[in-house]
């Protein structure tokens, strides 16, 4: 099982950008699709992006698609979601997670980051 750790969240104003990464450690990364999930305020954890291992299509929740970018380095061992035109709705707790298989679904993934916030304010 993989250890991973995102960092790179923060207070960004609407209309503003952030990068998160995503650093994993402990399994063969580059075997592995990594997803980008986040929990608003008083909601539930929601799909927001994933990547295959092969760093092939990737997928996106409709709420961020054309915003939102997931990208991965191998080498690095680190995938990173890009987000631009942030709205006050993207605020969250967003977390990484590594699975088998590309989903969209959490019970697809075995691993998971401790989570880093992103407030945008309005």
């Amino acid at each position: 099982q993989e250890h991973l750790v995102e960092s790179g969240g923060g207070l960004v104003q609407a209309g503003g950008s952030l990068r998160l990464s995503c650093v994993a450690s402990g399994r063969t990364f580059s075997n592995y699709a990594v997803g980008w999930f986040r929990q608003p305020p008083g909601q539930e954890r929601e799909f927001v992006a994933a990547i295959t291992w092969n760093a092939g299509l990737p997928g996106y929740a409709d709420s961020v698609r054309g915003r939102f970018t997931i990208s991965r380095d191998d080498a690095k061992n680190t995938v990173w979601l890009q987000m631009n035109s942030l709205k006050p709705e993207d605020t969250a707790v967003y977390y990484c997670a590594g699975a088998p298989v590309m989903a969209q679904y959490e019970s697809a993934y075995d691993s998971w980051g401790q989570g880093t916030q992103v407030t945008v304010s309005s």
